[in-house]
Order: structure tokens, then C-alpha cells, then sequence
């Protein structure tokens, strides 16, 4: 599933490529990718135009100037790829995982004055666009729950503290992917600023040192924010807002990294299952916190 710095990059695309172009003609093929109604799309969708995209947490809102939003979450395999009209019949000439849109996977179809497009593609069809009043999408149950955002300046080492409190008997591990505790983080950042902070997954939270917890805070926001400066990680499916793929997978340390030495110690990391998830860690380096800390 994207996690933040994935969507974070589609954001910042879409908002270089759509900002201002009206709406002409919208396709679907599922009710379940677009569930939307056909009065409220020719009332409030359709000859409007993009003034902002947002992000909280893996959800973008499209925001029109009917003051309606698309609501998009892209769930496992979601994509958001805009394409020009210069580059139908022949595909994107810097695309490494999409050729030529519409394709079998094209649940969503969005014509632009410009003669562009914008497609939600989703193999697995768990994402979904939905047609939602801007002022009301704070509201809904889904967004209520999330946790804070790492990136933002709120979030503060006292704040990421008194979060992991409600899960102090969960891994750590666990409280991480879950996104009431904390918005955006799945498994490929957990992995990754758990190795930063030297924690094993399986962690209890409550018996990890505060100086611990203090390094895990830190490797959240820096390791966020260097997969955003390289496009987010496409490990299967992620593609950017132009159907490129983003590079962090090559800067991962442990992700993915099974049966390699470790950078820093030269032990082979190991895959073994937190939370439900495939998780990778170098026992090596990342202590075991089960019980207090002296």
C-alpha cells in the first residue's frame, strides 16, 4: 500500500499537472471505484476545476471549485497517473511501469480541457474516488480516527509519546502501522526507522527506553522525508502522478533486504511476521525491549 512520502509525491504531482483544468467528461467502470451518484457528478464534478490537492495521512483530496473533493484512497494497488495528450498512442517515454492508459486496470477516466487525463488505475479494486463536500470530509468517521502527522511541526516528541501510550502493551511495531496512533506510516517506513533506532519489532511499547523512542521520533521524520526527496518507494505497484517509479527501495537498508548483511554489522537480515506483516530485521543491531529497561 502507498504509505506517506508515495502519497505525499503523488500530491505534489498533481498539483504541478491539474491545478486549473476543468473538468469535460468522467468514465468508470465500477460503482465500487467511483461511488458516486449521477446527479451529484453533472452537479458538482463536472465542468469545475482543480484548485488545490491535499494529503491526511494515505488520502488525497482533489479540491473543486464546486467546493466538492474528491475523496481518494488508493488502498493496495491504487495508482493516480495524469497523462498529456501528447503521450496517448505511444505510452510515457520515461515510464517504467505503465504503458499506454486506458488499460485493463483503469477503473476511473478523467478528461481535462487541456486535452489531458487523469486515470485511477487499481488492479485489486479496494481503492476508491468519492464525491464528498469539502467542508465535511474532516467529519467523516475515516478521518477522525487518524493520528497526527509526522511531518507536521505539532509533532513533537511529547506528542509521538503520549500516542504510543495507548498502545504501551502492543510491538511497537504494531503501534506504528496503526494510523489512529500516527498518520501515514506502513510497513516499509516501520521496518525502516525501527532499524534507524536500533528496536526490534516485537518490542513491547511500554518497555522501550524514552532514549529510544526519542532516536525512533527522529529516523520518522528524516526517513519520511529523504523517500519523499526520492519520489517515495515503489516496491510493487507505486507509480508517481506521471506513472513513474520512485527510488528509496534502492536506498532501503532492511526492507526487502532478506538474507543480505546487514550495513552496519554485516549480520544477515532476517524476515520474520509482526503485526501480520512480513517484517525485516537484523537481530544484530535491533534490541528486544520485553520487559523494563534499569
Amino acid at each position: 500500500m502507498p504509505e506517506l512520502p508515495e502519497v505525499e509525491t503523488v500530491r505534489t504531482g498533481l498539483s504541478r499537472l491539474i491545478i486549473d483544468k476543468n473538468i469535460i467528461s468522467v468514465d468508470f467502470d465500477t460503482p465500487k471505484s467511483f461511488p458516486n451518484t449521477n446527479a451529484d457528478i453533472e452537479r458538482f464534478l463536472l465542468n469545475t476545476h482543480f484548485i488545490a490537492i491535499r494529503r491526511r495521512g494515505k488520502v488525497l483530496m482533489l479540491d473543486l471549485s464546486s467546493g466538492y473533493s474528491l475523496m481518494v484512497h488508493l488502498k493496495m494497488t491504487g495508482q493516480l497517473v495524469y497523462r498529456g495528450e501528447e503521450s496517448f498512442g505511444a505510452g510515457h517515454p520515461n515510464d517504467s511501469l505503465i504503458g499506454v492508459l486506458p488499460d485493463k486496470s483503469t477503473r476511473v477516466t478523467i478528461l481535462l480541457d487541456n486535452g489531458g487525463t487523469l486515470f485511477f488505475n487499481d488492479q485489486r479494486k479496494f481503492g476508491w474516488m468519492r464525491l464528498l463536500p469539502t467542508a465535511i470530509i474532516p467529519d467523516e468517521p475515516f478521518m477522525m480516527k487518524l493520528g497526527p502527522e509526522p511531518l507536521e511541526e505539532s509533532f513533537n516528541f511529547s506528542t509521538f509519546a503520549a500516542q504510543l501510550k495507548r498502545r504501551q502493551n502492543t510491538s511497537i511495531k504494531a503501534a506504528l502501522l496503526d494510523q489512529t496512533v500516527l498518520a501515514g506510516v506502513g510497513n516499509i517506513y516501520a521496518d525502516e526507522t525501527l532499524f534507524a533506532a536500533k528496536i526490534h519489532p516485537k518490542s513491547i511499547v511500554k518497555f522501550v527506553p524514552r532514549t529510544k523512542l526519542k532516536l525512533l521520533h527522529t529516523a520518522i521524520k528524516e526517513i519520511l522525508l529523504f523517500s519523499i526527496e526520492k519520489g517515495g518507494s515503489t516496491d510493487r505497484n507505486y507509480v508517481n502522478a506521471e506513472g513513474k517509479r520512485g527510488s528509496y527501495i534502492d536506498f532501503a537498508k532492511v526492507f526487502r533486504k532478506e538474507n543480505m548483511p546487514c550495513p552496519v554489522c554485516g549480520h544477515a537480515i532476517i524476515k520474520i511476521r509482526v503485526a501480520g506483516r512480513g517484517t525485516h530485521v537484523c537481530v544484530h543491531c535491533q534490541k528486544l525491549y520485553k520487559e523494563t529497561v534499569k
